[in-house]
């Protein structure tokens, strides 16, 4: 989407891509964006997330702590639980985006972990 003049990019203020980076950084978790995935199928609590991804519940509420800071995902009470969600629809956009970019390739071709950087 090039500026159609001069066939530059709009401009990205530095503050904006430090935003961009940060929630990105915040995905670059294996344990937050598997939080994400799950809570983008349906609101949960601490513990079906713990279950469904394979850890802790303390260590799944430390992600969630940080997701929700960074706005990310909101929680409500239900009774004695507090039931998580994500709060912007966007993100769950990028990630099941992601999701299916990476299933379609073919398996020797995806890119490792820290490879290309």
């Amino acid at each position: 989407m090039a500026d159609t003049e001069t066939g530059e990019p709009p401009y990205l203020s530095p503050e904006l891509l430090q935003d961009m980076a940060g929630t990105f950084g915040l995905l670059a978790s294996t344990m937050r964006l598997h939080i994400v995935w799950v809570l983008a199928h349906g609101e949960c609590d601490v513990g079906t997330i713990a279950a469904q991804v394979g850890g802790t519940v303390p260590t799944v509420s430390h992600h969630l702590a940080k997701l929700k800071l960074a706005g990310l995902v909101r929680s409500r009470r239900e009774g004695r639980h507090q039931v998580y969600l994500v709060d912007d629809p966007h993100i769950v956009t990028i990630v099941r985006q992601m999701v299916d970019r990476i299933r379609d390739q073919t398996p020797g071709t995806r890119r490792r972990r820290g490879v290309g950087a």
